[in-house]
């Protein structure tokens, strides 16, 4: 699913900003993609934490073995060894079970999320272990398809601000929150071109 706000938000912001509009115009007929459960995309995005896409992936397979329908319930269900067996640390396996009760529980309820800002929806998240800021901002953007977030710890935007507005510098938090208020309200839409200056591949969760 692509969001329907995108042409819009290219237009304003090749507008606003002549790195971008070069951007825009570079990776046209692109945009962001949104693809799969909530649940998934966050169980997945803790079992790739701080290891190697290739072992992610690796390890994402065998759990699908184990767990054959990836669903909270199924989760819970399976056992602790089970879910080792898959190559996930001791930790990881707790986080992947307390995601899981709390989806269960309804202390996650997507129905709700629609009607959340995305400071009260990434404090939401991050109440459960495993789940950071910037785990939470990567899901508001790729899965939730929120327009407006700029994720200041991504070391992707990090660099790709500093190559294309100071001369290789990387710039200080607070020159990111400058360039930030002049891309809203799209700055998820100016963050997602400026990741794909490093990298023409989208990612798609």
């Amino acid at each position: 699913m692509t969001p329907g706000y995108w042409q819009q938000a290219s237009g304003d912001l090749a507008l606003a900003d002549p790195v971008l509009g070069s951007l825009v115009e570079r990776f046209a007929g692109m945009a962001l993609v949104s693809r799969g459960d909530p649940f998934v995309t966050l169980l997945r995005s803790i079992v790739g934490q701080q290891i190697s896409v290739k072992a992610a992936d690796s390890i994402w397979r065998r759990l699908q073995v184990v767990v054959a329908e990836i669903t909270p319930a199924s989760v819970l269900a399976c056992e602790h060894a089970s879910l080792r067996g898959c190559g996930l640390s001791a930790r990881k396996v707790e986080y992947l079970v307390d995601l899981a009760r709390h989806f269960a529980s309804g202390q996650l309820d997507v129905e709700h999320w629609s009607r959340m800002s995305d400071g009260d929806l990434v404090a939401e998240l991050t109440r459960v272990r495993g789940i950071g800021v910037w785990t939470a901002e990567m899901f508001l953007i790729f899965n939730q398809l929120r327009p407006d977030v700029l994720p200041l710890d991504d070391l992707g935007l990090q660099r790709a601000v500093a190559i294309h507005y100071h001369a290789g510098e990387r710039p200080p938090r607070r020159v990111l929150v400058e360039h930030g208020e002049r891309w809203r309200p799209w700055r998820s839409v100016a963050t997602w071109y400026l990741w794909r200056s490093l990298d023409p591949l989208p990612v798609e969760y």
